[in-house]
């Protein structure tokens, strides 16, 4: 009996650790003109321009005569200046907007995972 619950929790182990041993992929999807409103107070935020780089995705947007620009590192971190005032520096992944939602996904297969 002993050597039967030796094997089981061997068996476990290694399915736990398989688990992390796979690439993920975190994605961050943002409602650009929902959080400015939401950093700004004011809506109607229009997207002009949108420019990526390898490590970051940055766009334009205006509202009336406010201009601003928001700047999207791949790491999760962002910056929102809105005419040339920072308003943001910080990380999304710590739930700091309710326009921002996180998804993870296998790097391998593209499947979508599900965290509890």
């Amino acid at each position: 009996m002993n050597v039967e619950y030796e094997n089981l929790k061997s068996l476990v182990n290694d399915q736990i650790k398989s688990g992390w041993d796979t690439p993920v992929v975190c994605r961050v999807e943002v409602d650009l003109p929902g959080w400015l409103e939401q950093l700004t107070g004011r809506n109607n935020w229009e997207v002009l321009d949108e420019e990526e780089d390898e490590a970051y995705i940055s766009f334009a947007l205006r509202q009336g005569k406010q201009q601003a620009e928001v700047t999207l590192y791949h790491n999760g971190y962002a910056v929102v200046d809105v005419d040339g005032q920072q308003v943001f520096d910080g990380t999304l992944t710590t739930g700091s907007s309710k326009c921002a939602h996180l998804s993870y996904y296998n790097a391998e297969s593209g499947e979508p995972i599900t965290l509890n």
